[in-house]
């Protein structure tokens, strides 16, 4: 009896400090992230303003500013400027809207092949 009351409290005694020690060790809890961080950002729209679900995107050779994206739902689009602005440069020339693949001609960057359709949502999606 005499032992098992010594290791009780040599065990309380243990647990109390471990707790006290790891309380000192850990930074104090402010939340998820450190808020005064964002305190400048602000909301902006750098993306096309419509366009859904983008499954294909290529860049043009040699120039890291010009990308087109295609998009599910809103066709095929184009920036200039790193993705700061885009511009749908398919409305009017194909009756679909879901693009699947992109390509840029190595041969000269004015002209893309494009692809219509969609593939899966998600590559563990098999039909039989």
């Amino acid at each position: 009896m005499k032992h098992l009351l010594t290791w009780s409290v040599l065990t309380a005694l243990l647990f109390a400090t471990i707790t006290e020690l790891s309380a000192q060790l850990e930074p104090p809890k402010t939340g998820p992230f450190n808020v005064a961080l964002y305190q400048g950002a602000q909301w902006r729209n750098i993306g096309p303003y419509r366009g859904g679900r983008s499954v294909t995107a290529a860049g043009v050779p040699g120039n890291g500013q010009d990308y087109y994206m295609g998009t599910t739902g809103g066709g095929v689009w184009k920036t200039i400027d790193a993705g700061l602005s885009w511009k749908n440069i398919s409305d009017g020339y194909f009756n679909v809207g879901s693009i699947g693949a992109i390509a840029v001609a190595s041969s000269d960057p004015n002209v893309i092949y494009v692809g219509t359709g969609e593939h899966a949502i998600r590559g563990v999606m098999t039909s039989r």
